[in-house]
């Protein structure tokens, strides 16, 4: 059997619905008007995005190598699929989540670095850490940061893979130019709000806490964006069953949802209109992290 078990055909099937759905809206027959266009291919994106990181955990297929060869095109340009996938089983093999050396997908500064910064360069983390700045700056301070130290590092077999991204990126762009109306430009808009929306998951989904347990959020959410994340707002079950598909969670938490919050101690939120109102502008916490991290290299950027 190809697919990992009988019911993935609907991995599957979104990620065909995605791609055609992508395609259809590029070359646009029907000729929709371009601000409609960019305001659909939006979330489009932002789906890839999601099902990429469905991919990266085993699905649809049980051979890895399949489920690669079918998500990493980057249609969102911005970040390297197979850089990605490094950095976030990283995330997950890492018993110090939320650790500024640890986890590679961290939002938190070493206190005594953060420290050394310049008040301006503070003001710009600080406004980062609310919804509408994570959404606004977040993605150029992600992408920036993540590209910087990993093209600084010196090993060639990431600086090659960020090579190869540079050259597929241009290709997707090219094949915009070629087969669609829309000006580059406003497909580098789309890619750099599909990413803001990402960004709208990975804001809360992890707090600095004491114990390790309380580190992951739940957000009970059964709108847009559950379906937009593919139910990784309930983020204490995936990674409590990082290997489970994303139709299968919601249950797994209806079953289990009392053992889940007193096992996170009530890290969690109704849904995500509770979260722009508490968060738009407000800080959800300080940047610097409020405990001694432990050192070791790593790259960092939040996906």
């Amino acid at each position: 059997m190809w697919l990992r078990d009988n019911t993935e055909w609907r991995t599957l099937a979104l990620i065909v619905a995605c791609y055609s759905s992508l395609g259809f809206m590029i070359v646009n027959p029907l000729e929709i008007p371009l601000l409609v266009q960019i305001l659909i291919l939006i979330p489009l994106i932002t789906l890839h995005s999601s099902l990429q990181h469905e991919c990266i955990h085993g699905h649809p297929f049980l051979s890895q190598h399949v489920n690669d060869a079918i998500i990493f095109i980057p249609v969102g340009v911005l970040l390297p699929y197979f850089r990605f996938k490094d950095s976030h089983i990283k995330h997950h093999q890492n018993a110090s989540i939320s650790d500024p050396y640890e986890d590679p997908e961290s939002g938190y500064q070493d206190t005594k670095i953060w420290d050394k910064k310049s008040k301006w360069v503070q003001k710009i983390f600080e406004f980062n850490n609310t919804l509408a700045g994570r959404m606004l700056i977040g993605p150029t301070l992600s992408v920036t940061g993540f590209a910087k130290a990993e093209l600084g590092s010196g090993d060639w077999k990431v600086i090659n893979t960020w090579l190869a991204h540079f050259v597929m990126s241009a290709l997707v762009l090219l094949a915009v130019f070629y087969t669609s109306t829309m000006p580059i430009w406003a497909y580098l808009i789309c890619c750099y709000f599909a990413y803001s929306l990402l960004m709208v998951r990975t804001f809360l989904e992890h707090q600095a806490h004491e114990s390790m347990r309380a580190r992951t959020v739940i957000i009970e959410d059964k709108g847009f964006f559950s379906y937009l994340f593919l139910n990784n707002n309930l983020h204490v079950v995936h990674h409590a069953y990082p290997t489970v598909a994303w139709y299968k969670l919601p249950s797994i938490f209806s079953k289990n949802r009392q053992r889940f919050l007193e096992m996170n101690r009530g890290y969690s939120f109704k849904n995500y209109a509770e979260i722009f109102k508490r968060f738009a502008f407000t800080q959800k916490e300080p940047v610097a992290y409020p405990f001694i991290p432990k050192k070791c290299d790593t790259n960092k950027h939040n996906s």
